[in-house]
């Protein structure tokens, strides 16, 4: 039975590709996802944006007690929200956080993240492939 897994990104990243390419890069997530999903063929990938906290909120609840994994950047949420590391506490699916950036490399409001504590390991700073590296966490 292939493993369920969810990329769940937040605020801001539909513009990726578009927003500070010289931060994020050239490419669009759903172009990257088209190739992660081509070359993980053996794993359900789902992925969901919302640029809004509860949106994010209720996916989580939707999905986390029926998926394998969750692999979580929520953009600036991850500096603010309680209530999604509440939320990423309330389900039994383990999750990694992502970040493209390398968040401790840049302003000092964003070394905090309210999620980290909540997941089962942190990736930062490696582009994309950060993703990717969560996937095979979860393999």
């Amino acid at each position: 039975m292939a493993k369920k897994i969810i990329i769940i990104n937040g605020p801001n990243l539909n513009l990726l590709g578009k927003r500070e390419p010289e931060v994020y890069g050239k490419q669009s997530f759903e172009d990257y996802f088209t190739l992660i999903k081509n070359a993980y063929s053996d794993v359900e990938l789902h992925y969901f944006q919302s640029n809004h906290e509860g949106e994010l909120i209720d996916k989580i609840h939707e999905v986390g007690f029926i998926f394998d994994g969750i692999i979580i950047n929520a953009g600036g949420l991850t500096h603010t929200s309680v209530a999604l590391a509440d939320a990423l506490s309330s389900v039994t699916s383990p999750a990694v956080e992502v970040h493209i950036s390398n968040i401790h490399a840049r302003e000092a409001f964003r070394h905090h993240s309210y999620l980290t504590s909540r997941c089962k390991g942190m990736i930062a700073g490696l582009g994309l492939k950060g993703y990717e590296f969560a996937i095979r966490y979860f393999l």
